[in-house]
This record gives structure tokens, sequence and C-alpha cells, in this order.
């Protein structure tokens, strides 16, 4: 390919070469040809390019025609040009014909056209035409319409004009609408309504057009133009009244809805006055009367309305006098009724009136929908209007009020509570006259008659023939006027209580003692908690008593008078008793006095001392017993059924018995039997170890006793450490009764003072502290570890002795080794020698001291990190190594200046030797050593194993370090066959 471009390059270049003499000779023969016949040169004419149209903004879609014209012939193919550029054919918004261009337009087609002409025979081409600029705007526009003469609302018969306007662009042509149909006929902006009636009414809006398509616009907004009639004007007349008295204020008003208009006035037809709105006459007369009409005209605008409404106007000579009446037409009246005074006038209208009441002027009106006493007397009236025109007084008119009487309410029967079947009469009554009825109400509704209950005829008794629940209540009645709307307020109330059912009697004894003894005084009461006017009759085991009292007593009961008690009770005038006798009530009668029993809580006879103790007085029979205490014979101050005592101490032994009585009756039971109470000293638990020590190191366990002597099935036990409640945990433990303590692993949160206490299992008593129990929790001592191999011997030997102590301890102790958290060191040795055999990474070691007695280990070591120590060992051995090096190069430095001097004299002298070799020697020579090679890396321990004779004498060297034990010996062993088997002393690796 590049041999290809070579041959290219120098094919063209002597093509080239040739061509140019005979372009030469090509010239030399034009010049002779041109010498001898002359062209004519055609010049061609410049074209005009004109738009057809007469505006150059057009829209989308419009359609655009471009016409080019070439003077002197008509042999002329046209191109178009945009923007210097050719138009291509075919393009669908496109159309070519002839010097026609005709474009549909878009906003591609914006731009600035010319064209060009080509001779069909002469072949030649004209220059490009003028330029006209083509813009295109983007959405069809929106004429507007507006309303140049006239007003939006129009009456019959005025003119009116609209315009419509385009803001952009020209060469318009205006179709106009009304209610969305054309108007034929109107294309100019203007549109004129010469006479506008009411078909002319509704929507108007206009669209533009132009050109041949023709390009039409958007619809401009609508106006809206109403044709209506004018406003009938509505004639007002005040005072509202049209019959009038001479002297009178009369004001009307021709009222028309804008401020636009003036007003006509007409009485009977005739015009009486024109331009204001309002019509006055300040004194009416005879001449005044008529029938009074308005018109109005507009003021800028010659249109007249309709006739207004019509007003008859009638005017008298004489005033008139008023009438009083009144509704109800009654007197007397009683407070509470309504009455209405009315004051008329025969003619006219629009009075007001004033009151007088026994000739003084009222200020309230006279509807009085409650009359009161005070509203007694004399009425008359007069009226008022318009301020100045007053009647003549009317006559008066008397009105009496009275109060309304209360009706009394009565019961004929002697008792309110009735029981079923019981007749039962009320009466209602007034003091005002026999002109009143009357009505009952029961918890204030009202009482109708049925089977039961019946009324006189006006209403004034009320009769229950037979008492039933439904009849209960409270009773009030009610007075009414006959004939009239007078009603008395309620009569007092009568609370009527109806039992259900006939009543029971209650039959007490006092006192309630079920069982009584001789000579003890008792009495029975026979009880009906309703109502009254009752008998009584007494029964024992049914045999009637002679008692008929409510109450039945016995002063001294006696055997005899056992037995089951009832009674009876009657009233009324039938004496019948009520359906069954009072429940019974059993008296039973003792002949031997009875004997209490004491009862001792707790149970027990061992009582401690402090404990709380008490006992109970019981009898089997009967009740309404007080008690009395005895302590030894001795009588205690205490009457309860029980006796407490709330901390016994010795002071409290003795034997204990009791004794009852009734204070009704001054009755006293036998004494009981004694209850012997012997109170013991508060027993002190013993607390003892239940593991061999109670010096403990943490992880140990212990475990500690609590009992009592002999009685230890009877307690459970607490402790207490330090005398803070001690609760298990993961660690401390109990038995089933806290007898024993157990501490699983000790540490030191668990030393202390231990003590512990006994509670009864039979009831809440607990016994004093043990005597306390130190256990003592000792720190495990802690190993360290020292490093035996000193600076000097680092330097120098390739091992590492650690030795192992535990501080503070005088103990014999074993040790075990560990790297890294895993042991390392099978013997109990002391020391442990690091080398790079056993440290190849050189890590971290701890150790720990082991023993058989107690501690049996001691705590962990911390860490010792053999690579920081070797790592400050090649630090040190880098920096003694550059100031060693640096020596040399000074003196190196001394012997070049010294050699390279030039002598003053004396220059024919033999060159001294050399007795150092120089840098370059140095670099040049592979035996050289490098001590700094050789301490600061490990390139002894990675290089190959060599001969004899060419070893390092100084690596094959090994240093002796003093030997002091058999362990040191042995490391020391270790490190010559170590330095015999790789020929040097081996370090240790990163």
């Amino acid at each position: 390919m590049w041999h290809f471009k070579v041959f290219s390059v120098i094919y063209f270049t002597a093509v080239c070469a040739t061509a140019d003499p005979v372009t030469d000779d090509y010239d030399d023969a034009t010049t002779v040809y041109s010498a001898t016949v002359t062209p004519t040169v055609y010049q061609a004419p410049t074209p005009s390019l004109l738009l057809q149209s007469s505006w150059s903004d057009v829209f989308l879609s419009e359609k655009v025609e471009f016409s080019c014209n070439v003077s002197g012939s008509s042999d002329w193919t046209f191109t178009w040009h945009r923007d210097g550029n050719k138009v291509q054919d075919p393009d669908p918004n496109l159309s070519f014909a002839g010097p026609l261009l005709t474009i549909t337009a878009s906003r591609a087609y914006a731009g600035n056209y010319a064209c060009k002409g080509h001779h069909k025979t002469k072949g030649v081409d004209t220059e490009l035409s003028n330029l006209i600029e083509l813009n295109v705007e983007g959405n069809k526009p929106k004429p507007t319409v507006v309303l140049t003469s006239g007003f939006n609302k129009m009456f019959p018969g005025e003119s009116v004009t609209f315009k419509c306007m385009v803001d952009v662009s020209s060469g318009w042509n205006y179709l106009w609408y009304h209610n969305g149909i054309e108007i034929e006929g109107s294309h100019d902006t203007a549109y004129t309504i010469d006479a506008i009636d009411h078909r002319k009414s509704g929507q108007y809006h206009c669209k533009a057009k132009r050109g041949k398509g023709p390009f039409i616009t958007e619809q401009s907004d609508t106006i809206t133009l109403l044709v209506s009639n004018p406003s009938t004007p509505t004639l007002e007349f005040l005072p509202p009244w049209l019959d009038l008295f001479k002297s009178e204020r009369v004001e009307m008003r021709c009222k028309v809805d804008s401020d636009d208009w003036k007003s006509f006035w007409y009485r009977d037809g005739q015009k009486i006055q024109e331009g204001e709105s309002t019509l006055i006459i300040t004194s009416v007369s005879q001449t005044d009367k008529g029938v009074y009409t308005c018109k109005a005209q507009h003021k800028s605008r010659s249109v007249i309305s309709e006739s207004s409404n019509s007003v008859k106007v009638t005017v008298y000579d004489n005033k008139p006098k008023p009438t009083v009446n009144k509704n109800p037409p009654l007197n007397p009246m009683y407070v509470g009724e309504k009455v209405n005074f009315t004051c008329k006038v025969a003619v006219s209208s629009g009075w007001k009136y004033v009151w007088y009441k026994d000739g003084k002027e009222l200020t309230h009106t006279t509807e009085i929908s409650s009359i009161h006493l005070s509203d007694g007397g004399k009425y008359s009236c007069k009226a008022i209007r318009g301020g100045i025109t007053s009647t003549v007084r009317s006559d008066e008119m008397t009105q009496d009020v009275l109060e309304i009487p209360i009706p009394t309410l009565k019961l004929k029967t002697p008792w309110s509570d009735v029981f079923p079947t019981e007749n039962v009469e009320l009466t209602c009554q007034t003091q005002s006259g026999s002109d009143w009825t009357y009505t009952w109400y029961r918890d204030g509704r009202d009482i109708q008659k049925d089977n039961t209950v019946s009324f006189d005829s006006v209403g004034g008794t009320l009769s229950i023939s037979s008492a039933s629940v439904s009849h209960e209540g409270q009773y009030q009645c009610k007075g009414h006027l006959s004939g009239r709307s007078v009603s008395s307020t309620f009569s007092s109330g009568l609370a009527f209580k109806v039992y259900d059912k006939k009543p029971s009697v209650n039959l007490t004894q006092d006192p309630d003692y079920k069982v009584m003894f001789p000579e003890e005084a008792v009495s029975f009461n026979c009880d009906i908690n309703v109502s009254s006017g009752w008998e009584y009759l007494w029964l024992r085991d049914g045999i009637q008593l002679p008692e008929s009292s409510k109450k039945y007593t016995i002063n001294s009961v006696a055997k005899t008078n056992s037995g089951s008690y009832t009674c009876k009770a009657k009233r009324g005038k039938s004496q019948v008793f009520v359906a069954s006798p009072s429940p019974a009530v059993h008296l039973e009668i003792k002949e031997k006095k009875p004997k209490p029993s004491v009862i001792q809580q707790p149970n027990d006879h061992k009582v401690y001392n402090g404990e709380s103790v008490s006992f109970t007085c019981t009898l089997e029979i009967s009740s309404g017993w007080e008690y009395s205490w005895y302590k030894d014979q001795k009588q205690l101050i205490d009457n309860n059924r029980h006796f407490n005592i709330s901390h016994v101490t010795s002071l409290n032994n003795g034997t204990y018995t009791c004794m009852a009585r009734r204070n009704k009756n001054n009755f006293t039971t036998e004494q009981s039997d004694g209850r012997i109470l012997n109170i013991h000293e508060i027993p002190v638990p013993l607390l003892k170890r239940g593991s061999m020590w109670l010096d403990v190191f943490p992880d140990e366990s212990i475990s500690l006793i609590c009992g009592m002597k002999q009685v230890r099935d009877e307690w459970t036990y607490k402790w207490y450490r330090d005398r803070k409640d001690i609760k298990a945990d993961d660690v401390v433990s109990f038995d089933e009764d806290g007898t024993t303590l157990s501490i699983s692993s000790a540490s030191i949160s668990h030393r202390g003072q231990y003590s512990c206490s006994g509670k009864l299992k039979s009831r809440p008593f607990q016994s004093s502290h043990s005597p306390v129990v130190t256990l003592h929790v000792y720190e495990r001592p802690r190993a360290t570890i020292v490093l035996l191999t000193g600076w000097s011997e680092v330097f120098s030997t390739d091992s590492l002795i650690l030795k192992c102590e535990v501080q503070e301890s005088r103990d014999v102790w074993n040790y075990t080794w560990s790297k890294a958290g895993k042991q390392v060191s099978l013997s109990s040795s002391e020391k442990y020698v690091v080398t790079p055999q056993n440290n190849p990474e050189q890590g971290s070691y701890s150790c720990q001291g082991l023993r058989t007695e107690r501690p049996s280990y001691s705590e962990d070591s911390s860490s010792f990190a053999t690579k920081n120590l070797l790592l400050k060992r090649r630090v040190l051995l880098s920096i003694s190594g550059c100031l060693f090096f640096g020596m040399i190069a000074v003196v190196i430095g001394c012997i070049v200046l010294r050699v390279t001097r030039k002598p003053v004299k004396g220059d024919d002298k033999p060159d001294e030797t050399e007795l150092f070799l120089t840098m370059a020697q140095l670099k040049d020579r592979g035996d050289a050593p490098c001590p700094m090679v050789e301490y600061i890396t490990d390139e002894a321990l990675n290089a190959p194993s060599k001969e004899g004779d060419e070893k390092d004498p100084i690596s094959s060297e090994s240093t002796s370090l003093p030997i002091t034990s058999e362990e040191d010996q042995a490391a020391t062993a270790e490190s010559l066959d170590t330095a015999e088997n790789n020929g040097g002393l081996v370090s240790f690796k990163q």
C-alpha cells in the first residue's frame, strides 16, 4: 500500500510537468485566433422579484405567490432561492408555474427569497433578483370586535356600529356573524345597524379573510347586544294613603331604573310638570284631586317610555271621629285574659293612634295579651297621620279587671294511704259563683272518667269506687269559667298513694335474741309503716293473747313464754283484717346459763417473744353479748369479743378466761375454761460454712449453711450480705428452704459479711439475724515477663531469653508459656528462649504461674512483643552503620584530595601506592563486604551455603554469651548449632 502511494505521487508529478507546455501552446493558438475573430457578448438582464400579495407577513397554511419577471424575452426558465440556497422541486408545499412560485406557508419556508433566470436558447443565466423577506407567523390571528357607537343595551329605532380589527399584517376583508349566522353583504371593517329592533338582539362576532384561497382568521370574541323597550316608570305615592284632608302634604315619585331619565307629570291626562322625578304638593286642596301618571325620557337619547301606573287622589274637607271597640266585649274580665282595644277611622288610612286611660295618654299598645288589675279603667283614642293631621278624641269605654280565684282541694277520706278496693272521695271548690266547671289532674295529666272514677255534673267531686295502683299520684284540680277562656291556677297538691297489695304486718322483737334465759325482758312491736287507723291482734302458736295495742311486752320470761309470735291489723268501718298475719317470730327460753370458750390465734403451744396473739371468746347460743376478759382471774380492760396482744413478752405469760353478758337485761354467762399462754425467746439461727474455706480466689466455689437447733423443719431462711438482701442470680443460688447459700464462681463483688434469718413456715414471724461470717475474695497474683538478654547481647546474638515471675509472691511456681493465646511450651520452666526457629514471625508472648496449692494459678502476664525489640535493634544498627561509613567517606575524600593535588615541585616522583580503594573500585569489586547490608538486612539468612575459603570471617564468627544456667547453656548451644549449620549469625525476619 505504501509503494502504491509513492508511485501515485510520482505519476501525478510527471503528468503536471508535461501539461505546462501544452497549455502554453494552446494559449498561443488562442491568441492567434482571437486576433482574427471577435465574439458577440450577450449581457443578461437582472430579473425582478415581486410579491403578488400586498403583505409579506403570512400565517401557517396561508398561500403566497412570488413572480419573477425578466424584460425583453419570454424564453426563460426560472430557479428559486431561499437564504442563498436553491429551492428544490418537488415539494408538496411548493408549486412552480413558469415565473410564479406558490408556497403553502409553514415555519420552514420563512426567509429571504430571490429568483434567477436561464435563457432557453442562449443558455445564459441572469444574476439573482432582488430579495424579498417572507415572515411566517406561528398561529392564525384573532380579530378584535368592538362597539364603536351605541350601547350594549339598545332601544328600538336606535343606531349601532361594530368594528372588526386585525392588529397584524394587512389586506383583510371581514365576515360578520349574528348568533352564529353570517351576515350577507357585509365585508367592511365596520358594520352599522341604522334602526335597531328586537330581532337584532344577540351575539355578534367577526372573522377576517384575504388572498385567493382565501385564508380565514380565527373567530373573534363575541359581543352581546341587548335590544329592549324602555322601562316603564313606577309612580310611588307618599304618604301611602289616597284619601286626603285639606292642608296635608303629598309627595309623588316617578321611579326609573337609572339616573339617565327625566320625568313628565300628568293629572287627568294633562301635563302639569316636567324634568323632576319628584312631584310635591305642600298643602292639598280640592283642586289637587284627580288621577296622576308619569312618563320618562332619556336625557341623551330620544327615547320616551310608556305611562306609569295611575294613582287616584281624593280630598276631604272635614276631620273624622274615631270609634273605640273591644274584643272580647266582656266586662268585667279576669286577670290573664286577653283583650284588644281598637280605634277605627271610617275614611282613608295610614293613621297612627294615641290612646288614653282615665284621661291620661298611654305609652304602650292597647292589645293586652294578659290583663292585670292595673289595666282596669276608661279607654278612649284619637288618630294622627303625617305628623300634622289628627282627628277628634273618641267616646270612652269602661273595663273592670278581677283576680282569678284559686280552687280548694279536699280529701273526704281520713287517710291518704289507700289499699286496693278501698273507696276514696275528693272535692274541688271556688268562692266566686256557680259559673265554674272543674278538671282533675293526676301527676300533671288529665283524669278521665272510667269504671272506677266518676265526677258530679260540674266536676267538683271526684269519686274512686275501688282504688288500685293506677290511681296513685299527686292530685290537683283547676277551675274554668263557663264560656270564657279563663282558667284558674292549679289547686294545692294532694299526694295519694295506693299500694299494689294489702299491707303486710312487720313484727319486731326487742331485744332481738333468738334464745333467752329466765328473768330476761322482751318486747314485740307490730308495725304497719303506711297510713293510720289500725287495730291489732296478738297470737302465740296460733292462740290469741289478751293484748290489742301495737306493742306486747313480757317483763320476765319463763319457759312457758317459748313459742312463735304473730300479729294482725284491721281498720275502717268493715273492720276487715289484712289477708295474712305478720311473719312469725320464734322465741326460745333456755333454763341453763351458757358457757363461753376461748380460741387462741396462732393456735400453737410455742409463741415467740414479739409475736402478735389474739384470743376470741365464742358462744354457740343467741347473740347480743358483751365480753369481759381475765388473766389469772384478774379482769382486763377490754369489752370486745377479740382480745389482741400485738407484741407479746414474758409478762404476758398466764391463764386467760372470758365471760359474756347482756347489758339490756343484765344477764351474765358462766366463766370460760382457761387458756395458758407461754412465751418463748426468739431463736437465733446458726451460720456455718459448707465449703472448706472462707478465704477464696476468683472463680472458686463457696457454700454457707443456715439453720435452727432441733426445729429446722419449721423454718425457711433469708440471706444477707452487709445487711442487704441477697437475690439469686446466675452465680448465687439457694436450696428449697434457703438453708444453703451456694456461690458457683466467686468474684470480688462477693466479698462481705454474710448473715441469715429464719421465718416460720406456719405464720409471718421472723427470727433475729445470725452471727456474721466474713467472706474474703482475694485477687490472684499477676505474672510478669522480664527480658534477661541485655542490650549489648542483643546486638551480638540471635536469641532472646524471657523470664516469667509472679509478683509479690514467695511461693514456688511452675509456669506455662503462650504465644498469641496458644500454649507453646510443654516444660514448666520460668525461662523461655526465643529463636528464629520457634519465632519466625516474631509474635507476642505471655505466661502464667501454676502450683498445687491455693491459689492454683495466677493471672496471665501482659503480652511481650519480640518484634518491637528487634525493630529497636535494627534501628540502632542502622544508625551506627551510617556513622561508620560516614567516617570512611571522609577519610577517602581526604585521600582523593591528596592524590589529585598538583605538586609544586618534584613532578617526576613516582606515584605513591594507593593504600585504600576508591569508591569506584569498591563498586567494581564484587567481593567487597557491605556491613550495612549484613546488619540491617537478613542477607545471611537468605544467602546460599558457601565453601570454607569463601566464608566471611566476620560472619562465621560466633560471639559467646555468658552462660549462667542450664537453660542459658542450652540456648547458647542452640545458637552455635545454628551458626554452624547456616554459616553465620541468623537474624529475626521481619
